[in-house]
């Protein structure tokens, strides 16, 4: 499949705006420019493209949703914070495509009529930040944003807005409160941002990924985007995989392509050629598939049939060395920390999880704790403002379901059964 997201990360300084230029950057949004609004729209609909953060949602349906009336101030925000554990996709291209993630932007805000974008991204990513605003300020400085991009009508301001390292604020709402100067914490919705979002203006939210599908689309063409990969989940998908692989790394592969063909063809294998145990197939709070699914075709669909979900297509591999309850404590361990505090089933039901396999790994489980574990897991799951405590519950379900057995094992016996 010819590379549409990663094409330029091998290529000399593709950072820099002269050679993306070079490298064909910035036709796309040229020609953007030339059409209707409602057709960039249509043309992003037709494609198919689907959210590359984890939601799944039509990406051209979702700006449809803005309103059209020019004299409304509107918004479009780049989520950046990539705070999934396993998940590191987006900061390969902000860190060596940054004009690609522009150029998608620019069509973006063309689309819904937005005069000011945002790209959010997590504190923890200096380099990236570093990277962003040295494209931003190289873009500026060519008439690429400002007043009158391109010689346009349409002009465009873009702005990084560097957050904190709080899980919570990959969630849109809360992205939008933090933002705004507020405490990152989930709005209630509705209203959702497309008819209220930030400073109470129609907003659109999207992920770095699928922003830059758009340059590609409207280049190609959506019959193009389309054609790759199945017919409900279409578009080339970056797959981040870590973990227990002889080659971790990114690969841009077309959506449905097997968690085996990822695993064993383009990763090499396992690492040691160890067996393996299972699969994390989009960051940690997506549940875990085993052997028996590595044919599962990796599309949102396909995954979401497993009892899974594609998330953000955070791959992570995990051999037969590894203890399922060590690693199921790791993980609601992180989503207990990063709660926000804001509704009482995830702050106090996380924790609660937490403290149990604590217990369960450091040999001090009671008998009732399996079941203790699985009660809580209820009380919290369709019971919160957000998907954080629904990711928490997953992750752990998920576990239980294929590996109980190991933590039965920790209570009678004090210790791990995989050494």
């Amino acid at each position: 499949m010819e590379k549409v997201l990663l094409k330029n990360i091998d290529k000399p300084d593709a950072y820099k705006i002269d050679k993306y230029i070079e490298y064909g950057g910035y036709k796309a949004v040229r020609e953007a420019l030339k059409s209707n609004r409602d057709h960039i729209i249509q043309v992003v609909k037709e494609s198919g493209l689907r959210g590359r953060g984890g939601a799944g949602f039509s990406t051209g349906l979702k700006w449809s949703f803005i309103p059209k009336d020019p004299t409304i101030q509107k918004y479009l925000c780049c989520n950046a914070d990539e705070g999934e554990p396993g998940t590191f996709k987006d900061r390969g291209i902000m860190d060596n495509d940054p004009h690609l993630l522009l150029e998608g932007m620019m069509i973006a805000c063309y689309a819904i009529g937005a005069s000011v974008a945002y790209i959010y991204i997590r504190g923890e990513f200096a380099f990236g930040i570093r990277r962003l605003q040295t494209a931003i300020d190289e873009a500026y400085s060519k008439g690429f944003l400002g007043k009158n991009i391109f010689g346009s009508e349409f002009s465009l301001d873009m702005y990084i807005h560097s957050g904190y390292g709080a899980y919570i604020c990959g969630e849109e709402t809360a992205l939008l409160e933090s933002i705004e100067g507020y405490r990152a914490q989930p709005r209630k919705k509705p209203p959702f941002p497309a008819l209220a979002g930030l400073y109470g203006k129609p907003t659109v939210i999207n992920n770095v990924e699928t922003l830059s599908c758009i340059p590609a689309i409207i280049e190609k063409g959506p019959k193009w985007f389309s054609s790759i990969g199945p017919e409900k989940s279409p578009g080339p998908k970056i797959f981040g995989v870590s973990g227990h692989v002889k080659r971790p790394g990114l690969y841009e592969l077309p959506m449905g392509t097997t968690l085996r063909e990822i695993i064993f063809d383009h990763c090499g294998g396992m690492l040691n050629d160890k067996k393996l145990k299972a699969v994390i197939p989009g960051g940690v709070s997506a549940p875990m598939l085993i052997a028996k699914d590595l044919d599962t075709p990796m599309d949102f669909d396909s995954v979401a049939a497993k009892g899974s979900m594609l998330g953000s297509g955070a791959v992570i591999v995990m051999d037969e060395t590894t203890c399922m309850v060590k690693m199921a404590y790791i993980i609601n361990r992180f989503f207990s920390h990063e709660s926000c505090g804001k509704c009482t089933p995830c702050r106090e039901g996380t924790a609660w999880l937490t403290n149990i396999l604590k217990r369960l790994e450091h040999g001090e489980g009671n008998d009732g704790d399996v079941e203790l574990l699985e009660s809580v897991g209820t009380n919290i799951f369709g019971r919160t403002f957000c998907p954080l405590g629904d990711g928490a519950v997953m992750a752990l379900r998920g576990t239980l379901k294929y590996f109980k057995d190991e933590f039965v094992y920790h209570v009678k016996n004090k210790r791990c059964m995989v050494g």
